[in-house]
Protein backbone atom coordinates (compact mmCIF):
# COMPACT_ATOMS: atom_id res chain seq x y z
CA UNK A 1 0.00 0.00 0.00
CA UNK A 2 1.21 3.53 -0.67
CA UNK A 3 2.79 5.16 2.36
CA UNK A 4 0.22 7.63 3.66
CA UNK A 5 2.27 9.08 6.49
CA UNK A 6 0.86 10.11 9.85
CA UNK A 7 -1.51 12.67 8.40
CA UNK A 8 -3.33 10.19 6.22
CA UNK A 9 -4.11 7.34 8.58
CA UNK A 10 -7.34 7.75 10.45
CA UNK A 11 -9.88 5.19 11.49
CA UNK A 12 -13.23 4.83 9.80
CA UNK A 13 -15.11 6.84 12.48
CA UNK A 14 -13.37 9.98 11.19
CA UNK A 15 -15.94 10.01 8.41
CA UNK A 16 -18.93 12.17 9.17
CA UNK A 17 -21.98 10.21 10.29
CA UNK A 18 -25.25 10.89 12.13
CA UNK A 19 -25.04 10.80 15.92
CA UNK A 20 -26.17 7.65 17.75
CA UNK A 21 -29.19 9.47 19.19
CA UNK A 22 -30.39 10.39 15.73
CA UNK A 23 -30.04 6.91 14.34
CA UNK A 24 -31.30 4.79 17.22
CA UNK A 25 -33.68 2.11 15.94
CA UNK A 26 -33.53 3.58 12.44
CA UNK A 27 -31.75 2.30 9.33
CA UNK A 28 -28.91 4.54 8.10
CA UNK A 29 -29.86 7.04 5.40
CA UNK A 30 -29.09 5.89 1.86
CA UNK A 31 -26.47 8.60 1.48
CA UNK A 32 -24.59 7.36 4.56
CA UNK A 33 -24.75 3.75 3.37
CA UNK A 34 -23.39 4.81 0.01
CA UNK A 35 -20.63 6.79 1.71
CA UNK A 36 -19.41 3.84 3.73
CA UNK A 37 -19.80 1.45 0.82
CA UNK A 38 -17.81 3.69 -1.50
CA UNK A 39 -15.17 4.21 1.17
CA UNK A 40 -14.73 0.49 1.79
CA UNK A 41 -14.58 -0.21 -1.94
CA UNK A 42 -11.88 2.45 -2.21
CA UNK A 43 -9.91 0.92 0.63
CA UNK A 44 -10.08 -2.49 -1.05
CA UNK A 45 -8.87 -1.04 -4.36
CA UNK A 46 -6.07 0.74 -2.48
CA UNK A 47 -4.99 -2.49 -0.80
CA UNK A 48 -4.66 -4.29 -4.14
CA UNK A 49 -2.87 -1.26 -5.65
CA UNK A 50 -5.64 -0.46 -8.15
CA UNK A 51 -5.13 3.27 -7.67
CA UNK A 52 -7.38 4.45 -10.53
CA UNK A 53 -10.28 2.46 -9.09
CA UNK A 54 -9.45 3.64 -5.57
CA UNK A 55 -9.50 7.25 -6.75
CA UNK A 56 -12.88 6.72 -8.38
CA UNK A 57 -14.42 5.18 -5.25
CA UNK A 58 -13.02 7.83 -2.91
CA UNK A 59 -14.26 10.52 -5.30
CA UNK A 60 -17.79 9.17 -4.86
CA UNK A 61 -17.39 9.09 -1.09
CA UNK A 62 -15.98 12.60 -0.86
CA UNK A 63 -19.04 14.03 -2.62
CA UNK A 64 -21.08 12.90 0.38
CA UNK A 65 -18.52 14.11 2.93
CA UNK A 66 -16.30 16.78 1.28
CA UNK A 67 -14.64 17.94 4.53
CA UNK A 68 -13.55 14.50 5.80
CA UNK A 69 -9.78 14.59 6.47
CA UNK A 70 -9.62 10.85 5.82
CA UNK A 71 -11.20 11.15 2.40
CA UNK A 72 -9.22 14.22 1.40
CA UNK A 73 -5.94 12.49 2.23
CA UNK A 74 -6.81 9.20 0.62
CA UNK A 75 -8.33 10.69 -2.51
CA UNK A 76 -5.30 12.94 -2.95
CA UNK A 77 -2.79 10.12 -2.53
CA UNK A 78 -4.66 7.74 -4.81
CA UNK A 79 -4.92 10.44 -7.48
CA UNK A 80 -1.13 10.89 -7.35
CA UNK A 81 -0.58 7.13 -7.46
CA UNK A 82 -2.84 6.89 -10.50
CA UNK A 83 -1.12 9.84 -12.20
CA UNK A 84 -4.31 11.91 -12.10
CA UNK A 85 -2.74 15.30 -11.37
CA UNK A 86 -5.73 17.26 -12.62
CA UNK A 87 -7.55 15.91 -9.58
CA UNK A 88 -4.56 15.94 -7.23
CA UNK A 89 -3.89 19.66 -7.79
CA UNK A 90 -7.05 21.06 -6.11
CA UNK A 91 -6.80 18.47 -3.35
CA UNK A 92 -3.18 19.45 -2.60
CA UNK A 93 -4.28 22.77 -1.06
CA UNK A 94 -6.77 20.98 1.19
CA UNK A 95 -4.18 18.39 2.16
CA UNK A 96 -1.68 21.07 3.17
CA UNK A 97 -4.28 22.63 5.46
CA UNK A 98 -4.47 19.26 7.20
CA UNK A 99 -0.71 18.72 7.20
CA UNK A 100 1.55 21.59 6.17
CA UNK A 101 4.52 19.18 5.96
CA UNK A 102 2.97 16.85 3.36
CA UNK A 103 5.81 16.47 0.83
CA UNK A 104 3.70 15.08 -2.00
CA UNK A 105 1.18 17.91 -1.76
CA UNK A 106 4.01 20.44 -1.85
CA UNK A 107 5.58 18.67 -4.82
CA UNK A 108 2.27 18.75 -6.70
CA UNK A 109 2.26 22.52 -6.29
CA UNK A 110 5.94 22.75 -7.31
CA UNK A 111 5.10 20.90 -10.52
CA UNK A 112 2.02 23.04 -11.13
CA UNK A 113 3.93 26.32 -10.75
CA UNK A 114 6.97 25.14 -12.71
CA UNK A 115 4.81 24.08 -15.65
CA UNK A 116 3.03 27.43 -15.50
CA UNK A 117 6.34 29.25 -15.77
CA UNK A 118 6.03 30.74 -12.28
CA UNK A 119 9.62 30.06 -11.15
CA UNK A 120 9.39 32.16 -7.99
CA UNK A 121 6.35 30.32 -6.65
CA UNK A 122 7.81 26.95 -7.64
CA UNK A 123 11.01 27.75 -5.77
CA UNK A 124 9.08 28.95 -2.72
CA UNK A 125 7.19 25.65 -2.62
CA UNK A 126 10.34 23.57 -3.17
CA UNK A 127 11.99 25.31 -0.22
CA UNK A 128 9.31 23.84 2.09
CA UNK A 129 10.01 20.22 1.13
CA UNK A 130 11.21 18.07 4.05
CA UNK A 131 14.87 17.17 4.43
CA UNK A 132 14.15 14.03 6.42
CA UNK A 133 11.57 11.26 6.40
CA UNK A 134 10.53 8.99 3.56
CA UNK A 135 10.53 11.77 0.93
CA UNK A 136 13.87 13.31 1.94
CA UNK A 137 15.46 12.62 -1.47
CA UNK A 138 13.20 14.91 -3.49
CA UNK A 139 14.12 18.25 -1.86
CA UNK A 140 17.66 18.52 -3.34
CA UNK A 141 16.38 17.64 -6.82
CA UNK A 142 13.36 19.95 -6.72
CA UNK A 143 15.41 22.82 -5.26
CA UNK A 144 18.10 22.40 -7.91
CA UNK A 145 15.77 22.68 -10.88
CA UNK A 146 13.49 25.37 -9.44
CA UNK A 147 16.59 27.44 -8.63
CA UNK A 148 17.75 26.78 -12.17
CA UNK A 149 14.37 28.06 -13.42
CA UNK A 150 15.03 31.23 -11.43
CA UNK A 151 18.50 31.57 -13.00
CA UNK A 152 20.45 30.62 -9.87
CA UNK A 153 23.09 28.13 -11.11
CA UNK A 154 25.30 28.27 -7.97
CA UNK A 155 22.23 27.71 -5.81
CA UNK A 156 21.17 24.76 -7.97
CA UNK A 157 24.63 23.22 -7.62
CA UNK A 158 24.54 23.73 -3.85
CA UNK A 159 21.12 22.03 -3.64
CA UNK A 160 22.40 18.90 -5.36
CA UNK A 161 25.33 18.70 -2.95
CA UNK A 162 22.77 17.81 -0.27
CA UNK A 163 22.54 14.34 -1.85
CA UNK A 164 25.93 13.63 -0.28
CA UNK A 165 24.06 12.92 2.96
CA UNK A 166 22.65 9.72 1.48
CA UNK A 167 24.67 6.60 0.80
CA UNK A 168 24.72 5.44 -2.80
CA UNK A 169 23.50 8.71 -4.35
CA UNK A 170 26.86 9.94 -5.65
CA UNK A 171 26.28 8.70 -9.25
CA UNK A 172 22.82 10.32 -9.33
CA UNK A 173 24.25 13.59 -8.03
CA UNK A 174 27.04 13.70 -10.62
CA UNK A 175 24.63 12.84 -13.45
CA UNK A 176 22.24 15.59 -12.38
CA UNK A 177 25.11 18.07 -12.11
CA UNK A 178 26.15 17.14 -15.63
CA UNK A 179 22.64 17.80 -16.90
CA UNK A 180 22.49 21.04 -14.94
CA UNK A 181 25.69 22.47 -16.38
CA UNK A 182 24.85 21.22 -19.86
CA UNK A 183 21.51 23.08 -19.63
CA UNK A 184 23.39 26.16 -18.43
CA UNK A 185 25.68 26.02 -21.45
CA UNK A 186 28.85 25.15 -19.54
CA UNK A 187 29.95 22.13 -21.56
CA UNK A 188 33.37 21.64 -19.93
CA UNK A 189 31.90 21.34 -16.45
CA UNK A 190 29.09 19.16 -17.73
CA UNK A 191 31.53 16.76 -19.37
CA UNK A 192 33.60 16.52 -16.19
CA UNK A 193 30.53 15.50 -14.21
CA UNK A 194 29.42 13.04 -16.90
CA UNK A 195 32.89 11.46 -16.83
CA UNK A 196 32.59 11.08 -13.05
CA UNK A 197 29.17 9.51 -13.54
CA UNK A 198 30.59 6.94 -15.94
CA UNK A 199 33.45 6.21 -13.55
CA UNK A 200 30.86 5.56 -10.81
CA UNK A 201 28.83 3.22 -13.06
CA UNK A 202 31.00 0.45 -14.48
CA UNK A 203 27.78 -1.31 -15.58
CA UNK A 204 25.89 0.99 -17.93
CA UNK A 205 22.13 1.38 -18.09
CA UNK A 206 20.40 2.64 -21.21
CA UNK A 207 19.31 6.07 -19.95
CA UNK A 208 22.79 6.93 -18.75
CA UNK A 209 24.30 5.74 -22.02
CA UNK A 210 21.88 7.59 -24.28
CA UNK A 211 21.91 10.84 -22.28
CA UNK A 212 25.70 11.15 -22.11
CA UNK A 213 26.13 10.03 -25.73
CA UNK A 214 23.61 12.72 -26.66
CA UNK A 215 25.88 15.28 -24.96
CA UNK A 216 28.97 13.95 -26.76
CA UNK A 217 27.27 14.11 -30.16
CA UNK A 218 26.08 17.68 -29.61
CA UNK A 219 29.59 18.76 -28.63
CA UNK A 220 31.42 17.28 -31.62
CA UNK A 221 32.64 14.14 -29.88
CA UNK A 222 30.97 11.48 -32.01
CA UNK A 223 33.78 8.99 -31.36
CA UNK A 224 33.17 9.11 -27.60
CA UNK A 225 29.44 8.65 -28.20
CA UNK A 226 30.07 5.68 -30.47
CA UNK A 227 32.43 4.10 -27.95
CA UNK A 228 29.86 4.56 -25.18
CA UNK A 229 27.10 2.91 -27.21
CA UNK A 230 29.46 0.04 -28.04
CA UNK A 231 30.27 -0.44 -24.35
CA UNK A 232 26.57 -0.64 -23.53
CA UNK A 233 25.95 -3.18 -26.29
CA UNK A 234 28.94 -5.29 -25.20
CA UNK A 235 27.72 -5.25 -21.59
CA UNK A 236 24.12 -6.04 -22.51
CA UNK A 237 24.40 -8.71 -25.21
CA UNK A 238 21.01 -9.52 -26.62
CA UNK A 239 19.41 -6.26 -25.43
CA UNK A 240 17.64 -4.72 -28.38
CA UNK A 241 16.87 -1.29 -26.97
CA UNK A 242 20.01 0.34 -28.37
CA UNK A 243 19.47 -1.26 -31.76
CA UNK A 244 15.82 -0.25 -32.09
CA UNK A 245 16.18 3.24 -30.62
CA UNK A 246 19.25 4.15 -32.64
CA UNK A 247 17.71 2.80 -35.85
CA UNK A 248 14.65 5.00 -35.38
CA UNK A 249 16.58 8.15 -34.53
CA UNK A 250 16.71 10.96 -37.14
CA UNK A 251 20.07 11.69 -38.71
CA UNK A 252 22.09 14.73 -37.71
CA UNK A 253 22.90 16.31 -34.38
CA UNK A 254 20.31 15.31 -31.75
CA UNK A 255 18.31 17.77 -29.69
CA UNK A 256 19.26 18.28 -26.02
CA UNK A 257 17.40 16.04 -23.60
CA UNK A 258 16.73 18.95 -21.26
CA UNK A 259 15.01 21.89 -22.89
CA UNK A 260 13.66 23.55 -19.76
CA UNK A 261 13.88 23.43 -15.99
CA UNK A 262 10.62 21.47 -16.08
CA UNK A 263 12.30 18.84 -18.27
CA UNK A 264 15.21 18.80 -15.83
CA UNK A 265 12.98 18.06 -12.85
CA UNK A 266 11.15 15.41 -14.89
CA UNK A 267 14.50 13.73 -15.56
CA UNK A 268 15.44 14.01 -11.89
CA UNK A 269 12.20 12.38 -10.74
CA UNK A 270 12.60 9.61 -13.32
CA UNK A 271 16.21 8.99 -12.23
CA UNK A 272 15.15 8.89 -8.57
CA UNK A 273 12.33 6.47 -9.42
CA UNK A 274 14.82 4.24 -11.24
CA UNK A 275 17.11 4.18 -8.20
CA UNK A 276 14.19 3.29 -5.90
CA UNK A 277 12.68 0.65 -8.19
CA UNK A 278 13.32 -2.10 -5.67
CA UNK A 279 11.04 -4.36 -3.66
CA UNK A 280 11.16 -2.26 -0.50
CA UNK A 281 10.63 1.11 -2.21
CA UNK A 282 8.63 0.26 -5.32
CA UNK A 283 5.63 2.36 -4.23
CA UNK A 284 7.84 5.43 -3.96
CA UNK A 285 9.30 4.65 -7.39
CA UNK A 286 5.80 4.62 -8.88
CA UNK A 287 4.89 7.95 -7.27
CA UNK A 288 8.05 9.72 -8.38
CA UNK A 289 7.78 8.38 -11.91
CA UNK A 290 4.20 9.66 -12.03
CA UNK A 291 5.60 13.12 -11.21
CA UNK A 292 8.09 12.77 -14.06
CA UNK A 293 5.21 12.13 -16.45
CA UNK A 294 3.18 14.99 -14.99
CA UNK A 295 6.06 17.28 -15.95
CA UNK A 296 6.78 15.64 -19.31
CA UNK A 297 3.84 13.53 -20.56
CA UNK A 298 5.70 12.17 -23.62
CA UNK A 299 8.66 10.91 -21.57
CA UNK A 300 8.71 7.42 -23.11
CA UNK A 301 11.26 5.84 -20.79
CA UNK A 302 9.23 7.05 -17.81
CA UNK A 303 6.16 5.39 -19.34
CA UNK A 304 8.08 2.14 -19.74
CA UNK A 305 9.17 2.34 -16.10
CA UNK A 306 5.60 2.94 -14.89
CA UNK A 307 4.48 -0.05 -16.95
CA UNK A 308 7.25 -2.22 -15.48
CA UNK A 309 6.33 -1.22 -11.93
CA UNK A 310 2.63 -1.91 -12.53
CA UNK A 311 3.47 -5.33 -13.98
CA UNK A 312 5.62 -6.08 -10.94
CA UNK A 313 2.68 -5.10 -8.75
CA UNK A 314 0.50 -7.59 -10.65
CA UNK A 315 -1.49 -4.91 -12.45
CA UNK A 316 -1.09 -6.00 -16.10
CA UNK A 317 -4.22 -4.21 -17.30
CA UNK A 318 -2.96 -0.87 -15.97
CA UNK A 319 0.49 -1.57 -17.39
CA UNK A 320 -1.00 -2.36 -20.79
CA UNK A 321 -2.99 0.89 -20.76
CA UNK A 322 0.23 2.86 -20.19
CA UNK A 323 2.08 1.00 -22.95
CA UNK A 324 -0.70 1.66 -25.43
CA UNK A 325 -0.04 5.40 -25.02
CA UNK A 326 3.40 5.02 -26.63
CA UNK A 327 2.92 5.73 -30.36
CA UNK A 328 4.10 3.25 -32.97
CA UNK A 329 6.50 5.78 -34.46
CA UNK A 330 8.32 6.18 -31.13
CA UNK A 331 11.87 4.76 -30.89
CA UNK A 332 10.62 2.95 -27.79
CA UNK A 333 7.67 1.31 -29.51
CA UNK A 334 9.51 -2.00 -29.88
CA UNK A 335 10.23 -2.20 -26.16
CA UNK A 336 6.64 -1.23 -25.41
CA UNK A 337 5.25 -3.97 -27.65
CA UNK A 338 7.42 -6.63 -26.01
CA UNK A 339 6.15 -5.55 -22.61
CA UNK A 340 2.57 -5.41 -23.90
CA UNK A 341 2.84 -9.04 -25.02
CA UNK A 342 3.88 -10.02 -21.50
CA UNK A 343 0.89 -8.13 -20.09
CA UNK A 344 -1.46 -9.85 -22.55
CA UNK A 345 -0.12 -13.20 -21.39
CA UNK A 346 -0.66 -12.21 -17.75
CA UNK A 347 -4.25 -11.28 -18.63
CA UNK A 348 -4.84 -14.77 -20.10
CA UNK A 349 -4.89 -13.31 -23.61
CA UNK A 350 -2.19 -15.68 -24.79
CA UNK A 351 -3.43 -15.95 -28.37
CA UNK A 352 -3.12 -12.18 -28.79
CA UNK A 353 0.34 -12.22 -27.22
CA UNK A 354 1.52 -15.04 -29.52
CA UNK A 355 0.12 -13.32 -32.60
CA UNK A 356 1.78 -10.02 -31.67
CA UNK A 357 5.17 -11.64 -31.07
CA UNK A 358 5.02 -13.58 -34.34
CA UNK A 359 4.23 -10.36 -36.17
CA UNK A 360 7.16 -8.61 -34.47
CA UNK A 361 9.52 -11.45 -35.33
CA UNK A 362 8.46 -11.18 -38.97
CA UNK A 363 8.99 -7.42 -38.94
CA UNK A 364 12.53 -7.60 -37.58
CA UNK A 365 14.27 -10.77 -38.83
CA UNK A 366 17.63 -9.71 -37.39
CA UNK A 367 16.42 -9.46 -33.79
CA UNK A 368 15.78 -12.26 -31.31
CA UNK A 369 13.74 -10.67 -28.51
CA UNK A 370 10.32 -11.47 -29.94
CA UNK A 371 11.26 -15.10 -30.64
CA UNK A 372 12.68 -15.58 -27.14
CA UNK A 373 9.56 -14.14 -25.51
CA UNK A 374 7.37 -16.21 -27.83
CA UNK A 375 9.23 -19.34 -26.76
CA UNK A 376 8.76 -18.42 -23.11
CA UNK A 377 5.01 -18.00 -23.50
CA UNK A 378 4.59 -21.23 -25.47
CA UNK A 379 6.69 -23.18 -22.96
CA UNK A 380 4.62 -21.76 -20.10
CA UNK A 381 1.53 -23.02 -21.93
CA UNK A 382 3.18 -26.46 -22.29
CA UNK A 383 3.26 -26.09 -26.08
CA UNK A 384 6.79 -27.45 -25.99
CA UNK A 385 7.26 -28.38 -29.64
CA UNK A 386 6.25 -24.88 -30.75
CA UNK A 387 8.45 -23.36 -28.06
CA UNK A 388 11.41 -25.31 -29.37
CA UNK A 389 10.80 -23.88 -32.84
CA UNK A 390 10.73 -20.32 -31.45
CA UNK A 391 13.94 -20.80 -29.46
CA UNK A 392 15.58 -22.42 -32.48
CA UNK A 393 14.74 -19.36 -34.58
CA UNK A 394 16.24 -17.10 -31.92
CA UNK A 395 19.45 -19.16 -31.81
CA UNK A 396 19.79 -19.14 -35.59
CA UNK A 397 19.19 -15.39 -35.77
CA UNK A 398 21.75 -14.76 -33.02
CA UNK A 399 24.34 -16.83 -34.88
CA UNK A 400 23.63 -15.01 -38.15
CA UNK A 401 24.12 -11.67 -36.36
CA UNK A 402 27.42 -12.77 -34.88
CA UNK A 403 26.15 -12.75 -31.30
CA UNK A 404 27.90 -15.10 -28.87
CA UNK A 405 26.07 -18.21 -27.71
CA UNK A 406 23.84 -17.61 -24.68
CA UNK A 407 23.52 -20.47 -22.23
CA UNK A 408 19.91 -19.55 -21.41
CA UNK A 409 18.75 -19.97 -25.02
CA UNK A 410 20.27 -23.43 -25.31
CA UNK A 411 18.85 -24.37 -21.91
CA UNK A 412 15.38 -23.16 -22.90
CA UNK A 413 15.49 -24.98 -26.22
CA UNK A 414 16.86 -28.08 -24.52
CA UNK A 415 14.01 -28.11 -21.99
CA UNK A 416 11.48 -27.66 -24.77
CA UNK A 417 13.02 -30.52 -26.77
CA UNK A 418 13.07 -32.81 -23.72
CA UNK A 419 9.46 -32.03 -22.80
CA UNK A 420 8.34 -32.68 -26.38
CA UNK A 421 10.05 -36.10 -26.49
CA UNK A 422 13.17 -35.11 -28.44
CA UNK A 423 15.76 -36.28 -25.92
CA UNK A 424 18.75 -36.57 -28.22
CA UNK A 425 18.42 -32.94 -29.30
CA UNK A 426 17.71 -31.91 -25.71
CA UNK A 427 20.84 -33.57 -24.35
CA UNK A 428 23.04 -31.80 -26.89
CA UNK A 429 21.56 -28.42 -25.99
CA UNK A 430 21.76 -28.96 -22.24
CA UNK A 431 25.36 -30.11 -22.43
CA UNK A 432 26.23 -27.07 -24.55
CA UNK A 433 24.49 -24.79 -22.05
CA UNK A 434 26.60 -26.35 -19.31
CA UNK A 435 29.78 -25.76 -21.33
CA UNK A 436 28.82 -22.09 -21.63
CA UNK A 437 27.90 -21.78 -17.94
CA UNK A 438 29.49 -24.65 -15.99
CA UNK A 439 28.08 -23.72 -12.57
CA UNK A 440 24.56 -22.75 -13.63
CA UNK A 441 22.22 -24.42 -11.10
CA UNK A 442 19.23 -24.76 -13.45
CA UNK A 443 21.29 -26.54 -16.09
CA UNK A 444 23.04 -28.79 -13.56
CA UNK A 445 19.69 -29.67 -12.04
CA UNK A 446 17.80 -30.35 -15.26
CA UNK A 447 20.48 -32.35 -17.05
CA UNK A 448 21.44 -34.34 -13.96
CA UNK A 449 17.80 -35.10 -13.19
CA UNK A 450 17.13 -36.16 -16.78
CA UNK A 451 20.04 -38.60 -16.80
CA UNK A 452 18.94 -40.19 -13.53
CA UNK A 453 15.34 -40.35 -14.71
CA UNK A 454 16.49 -42.24 -17.81
CA UNK A 455 18.78 -44.56 -15.82
CA UNK A 456 22.01 -43.33 -17.43
CA UNK A 457 25.10 -41.55 -16.05
CA UNK A 458 23.69 -41.98 -12.55
CA UNK A 459 26.76 -40.99 -10.55
CA UNK A 460 27.47 -37.97 -12.77
CA UNK A 461 23.84 -36.88 -12.67
CA UNK A 462 23.67 -37.15 -8.88
CA UNK A 463 26.85 -35.10 -8.46
CA UNK A 464 25.45 -32.42 -10.74
CA UNK A 465 22.24 -32.12 -8.73
CA UNK A 466 24.23 -32.05 -5.49
CA UNK A 467 26.27 -29.20 -6.96
CA UNK A 468 23.06 -27.37 -7.89
CA UNK A 469 21.79 -27.72 -4.32
CA UNK A 470 25.12 -26.47 -3.00
CA UNK A 471 24.77 -23.38 -5.19
CA UNK A 472 21.09 -22.86 -4.33
CA UNK A 473 20.44 -24.50 -0.96
CA UNK A 474 17.15 -22.63 -0.45
CA UNK A 475 15.65 -23.48 -3.84
CA UNK A 476 12.94 -25.98 -2.95
CA UNK A 477 12.55 -27.22 -6.52
CA UNK A 478 16.23 -28.09 -6.86
CA UNK A 479 16.24 -29.75 -3.41
CA UNK A 480 13.21 -31.71 -4.59
CA UNK A 481 15.23 -32.90 -7.59
CA UNK A 482 17.94 -34.21 -5.30
CA UNK A 483 15.38 -36.00 -3.16
CA UNK A 484 13.67 -37.50 -6.19
CA UNK A 485 17.04 -38.55 -7.61
CA UNK A 486 17.71 -40.52 -4.43
CA UNK A 487 14.25 -42.03 -4.75
CA UNK A 488 14.81 -43.08 -8.36
CA UNK A 489 18.08 -44.70 -7.34
CA UNK A 490 16.36 -46.68 -4.58
CA UNK A 491 17.68 -44.67 -1.61
CA UNK A 492 14.30 -44.02 -0.01
CA UNK A 493 15.61 -42.91 3.39
CA UNK A 494 17.86 -40.35 1.69
CA UNK A 495 14.93 -39.26 -0.45
CA UNK A 496 12.79 -38.56 2.62
CA UNK A 497 15.51 -36.36 4.11
CA UNK A 498 15.74 -34.10 1.08
CA UNK A 499 12.05 -34.14 0.18
CA UNK A 500 11.04 -33.07 3.68
CA UNK A 501 13.42 -30.14 3.28
CA UNK A 502 11.93 -29.33 -0.13
CA UNK A 503 8.40 -29.27 1.33
CA UNK A 504 9.59 -26.90 4.05
CA UNK A 505 10.94 -24.57 1.36
CA UNK A 506 7.92 -24.83 -0.97
CA UNK A 507 4.98 -26.06 1.16
CA UNK A 508 2.23 -25.66 -1.44
CA UNK A 509 3.67 -27.41 -4.51
CA UNK A 510 1.64 -30.43 -5.63
CA UNK A 511 4.54 -32.34 -7.17
CA UNK A 512 6.88 -31.97 -4.19
CA UNK A 513 4.17 -33.15 -1.79
CA UNK A 514 3.44 -36.05 -4.13
CA UNK A 515 7.12 -36.99 -4.18
CA UNK A 516 7.32 -36.92 -0.40
CA UNK A 517 4.23 -39.12 -0.18
CA UNK A 518 5.90 -41.72 -2.40
CA UNK A 519 9.08 -41.63 -0.31
CA UNK A 520 7.11 -42.02 2.92
CA UNK A 521 5.29 -45.04 1.49
CA UNK A 522 8.55 -46.73 0.50
CA UNK A 523 9.90 -46.26 4.02
CA UNK A 524 6.79 -47.76 5.64
CA UNK A 525 5.18 -44.48 6.73
CA UNK A 526 1.89 -45.17 4.97
CA UNK A 527 -0.38 -42.86 6.98
CA UNK A 528 1.96 -39.93 6.37
CA UNK A 529 2.19 -40.91 2.70
CA UNK A 530 -1.57 -40.68 2.23
CA UNK A 531 -1.57 -37.32 4.04
CA UNK A 532 1.02 -35.95 1.58
CA UNK A 533 -0.87 -37.30 -1.43
CA UNK A 534 -4.03 -35.63 -0.14
CA UNK A 535 -2.12 -32.36 0.20
CA UNK A 536 -0.84 -32.78 -3.35
CA UNK A 537 -4.42 -32.92 -4.60
CA UNK A 538 -5.27 -29.75 -2.66
CA UNK A 539 -2.49 -27.77 -4.36
CA UNK A 540 -3.77 -28.02 -7.93
CA UNK A 541 -1.73 -30.64 -9.78
CA UNK A 542 -1.97 -30.90 -13.55
CA UNK A 543 -5.05 -32.75 -14.74
CA UNK A 544 -3.07 -35.77 -15.93
CA UNK A 545 -1.45 -36.11 -12.48
CA UNK A 546 -4.75 -36.31 -10.58
CA UNK A 547 -5.81 -39.92 -11.44
CA UNK A 548 -2.42 -41.45 -10.42
CA UNK A 549 -2.50 -39.62 -7.09
CA UNK A 550 -6.09 -40.71 -6.45
CA UNK A 551 -5.11 -44.29 -7.29
CA UNK A 552 -2.29 -44.14 -4.74
CA UNK A 553 -4.70 -42.86 -2.11
CA UNK A 554 -6.94 -45.87 -2.78
CA UNK A 555 -4.34 -48.59 -3.22
CA UNK A 556 -0.93 -47.27 -2.22
CA UNK A 557 2.14 -48.00 -4.32
CA UNK A 558 2.87 -51.31 -5.98
CA UNK A 559 5.85 -53.20 -4.59
CA UNK A 560 9.22 -52.26 -6.04
CA UNK A 561 10.44 -54.70 -8.71
CA UNK A 562 13.48 -56.68 -7.69
CA UNK A 563 15.69 -54.98 -10.30
CA UNK A 564 15.18 -51.24 -9.73
CA UNK A 565 12.47 -48.70 -8.92
CA UNK A 566 10.32 -47.79 -11.89
CA UNK A 567 8.08 -45.03 -10.73
CA UNK A 568 6.92 -42.66 -13.50
CA UNK A 569 8.54 -39.27 -12.84
CA UNK A 570 6.35 -36.18 -12.72
CA UNK A 571 7.14 -32.85 -14.38
CA UNK A 572 10.71 -31.60 -14.22
CA UNK A 573 11.42 -29.28 -11.30
CA UNK A 574 12.70 -26.50 -13.55
CA UNK A 575 9.26 -26.33 -15.16
CA UNK A 576 7.58 -25.84 -11.78
CA UNK A 577 9.73 -23.04 -10.46
CA UNK A 578 13.27 -22.22 -9.42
Amino acid sequence: MLALGAAGVWALPALAAPTPAATENKPPPAATADLFGDYLAGRHAEQIRDYPAATSWFEKAIVADPDSPELISRTFLMAVGAGNFDRARPLADKELKLDATDALAQLVLVVDRLKAGDAASALKRAATLPTDGVHRFIAPLALAWTRMAAGDLPGADAALQQLDKYNGFQPLKNFQLGLLYDFAGQGDKAEAFFDKTLADNSQLNWRLTDAIANFYERHGKADKAKALYKKFIDQNIGSEIAQTVMAARPSGVPKPLIGSASDGLAEAMFDLASVLNQTETIDLALIYDRFALALQPDFRLAQLLVADILSTQDEPAQSLAVLEQIPKNSPYSWSARLRAAADLEALDRSDEAVAQLKQMAAEAPKTIGADVQLGDILRNKKRFEEAGVAYNEAIERAAASGLPDRWALFYDRGVSYERSGQWQKAEVDLEHALELKPDQPLVLNYLGYSWIDKGVKLDQGLKMIEKAVELRPDDGYIVDSLGWAHYRMGDYAGAVEFLERAVELVPSDATINNHLGDAYWRTGREIEARYQWQRALQFGPDKDEVPPIEAKLDHGLAPVPASAPAIPAPAKPAERGG
